[in-house]
């Protein structure tokens, strides 16, 4: 079983320079981007011994869904840059992982068809200014049968992906389209953002649907407090993978603070960074519920369509079982924050 490292040496080798610097990329000087791996790099782990903890138990749950293990996989766009079945090949990897695959508002694949593969599936929303137009994306999601939403807060524009702007992509290839963001009509929206965005659209969102509600993008404690307080049922502490704003504090940085913040009433999920089995020690040690995955799976994609994302979702998962016992721990609700310096 190939190295996530590998996986994604291979994946660069076989994606259009584009398409790969797509994937990759962040924005400005990639500060960000690089900071969110070297940040759990800094990290050490500080083991007990002769804890008697015996066989480890990996599952966990979130907000109502079940996980075989505290990994999940995070909204990436256009996987059929990757390979030709696109977010149906992940889905029935995440399936055979008996993990959540949080869909992307920008799919290349309808949440119906992904739906069919029988993945356990939340849908990641850019709340469009056009209420009337988000609230049929939501029925749509919930008739396809997602367990909840998961809305994308750190982007009220663009942030500048230097990559892209040199590589000219700024479009889909033809036969390519976001296939979620289809009207009534049949007609191919584009994605708005809206630096108006507030509170008071999430308060919408929470009266339009009875699924849970989670926010990605919050780095701030005080952005956390404010989402327990407006019933939100789960925060992914995120800065977008570094493609927004360019500076951002890393992930695993971030998310001692927003712990303390909520202090266990929304679970957390720590996304950005994560490439081994340590990675998901530290951060559930420091406060997380678990951790999402993105890059790592688009590498897997890539290299070996389904079989490669079964490759990265179980090594994660070994790593992540080796690392448990060594730390002497039976289940991930046993690590604490003295584990990690």
């Amino acid at each position: 079983m190939r190295t996530i490292a590998e996986l994604a040496a291979a994946a660069r080798d076989k994606l259009d320079p584009a398409h790969y610097d797509f994937y990759a990329g962040a924005a400005g000087d990639e500060l960000t981007l690089r900071a969110n791996e070297e940040a759990f790099s800094r990290r050490v782990l500080v083991p007990r011994v002769l804890r008697g903890a015996g066989k480890r138990d990996l599952a966990t749950e979130l907000v109502g869904s079940p996980l075989s293990m505290p990994v999940l996989v995070s909204p990436t766009a256009f996987h059929r840059l990757a390979h030709d079945e696109g977010e149906r090949a992940t889905a029935r990897a995440v399936a055979k992982a008996g993990t959540v695959l949080v869909v992307s508002m920008a799919a290349t694949t309808a949440v119906e068809a992904i739906a069919d593969t029988g993945a356990t599936l939340w849908f990641q929303l850019y709340l469009q200014p056009d209420l009337e137009f988000t609230e049929s994306v939501v029925r749509r999601a919930e008739r396809a049968g997602v367990r909840a939403f998961v809305v994308t807060v750190d982007s009220p524009v663009f942030g500048r992906r230097e990559r892209d702007h040199r590589n000219g992509f700024h479009d889909l290839p033809p036969g390519l389209v976001v296939e979620n963001l289809r009207d009534g009509s049949g007609e191919v929206r584009d994605i708005e953002m809206s630096a108006e965005l507030s509170w008071e659209h999430v308060a919408w969102l929470k009266r339009t649907t009875a699924l849970p509600v989670l926010l990605k993008g919050v780095l701030h404690p005080a952005d956390a407090r404010l989402a327990v307080a407006a019933g939100v049922d789960g925060l992914l502490v995120s800065n977008h993978g570094g493609r927004q704003l360019d500076a951002a504090v890393s992930t695993v940085d971030a998310l001692p603070a927003v712990a303390e913040a909520v202090a266990g009433a929304i679970p957390l999920v720590l996304d950005g960074g994560v490439r081994r089995g340590t990675d998901v020690v530290k951060a559930l040690a420091l406060g997380a519920t678990a951790v999402g995955v993105g890059r790592p799976v688009l590498w897997g994609l890539a290299a070996a369509g389904e079989k490669g994302v079964t490759e990265v979702l179980e090594r994660l998962r070994e790593e992540l079982d080796t690392a448990l016992a060594l730390c002497g721990a039976a289940a991930p609700g046993e690590l604490t924050a003295d584990l990690v310096r």
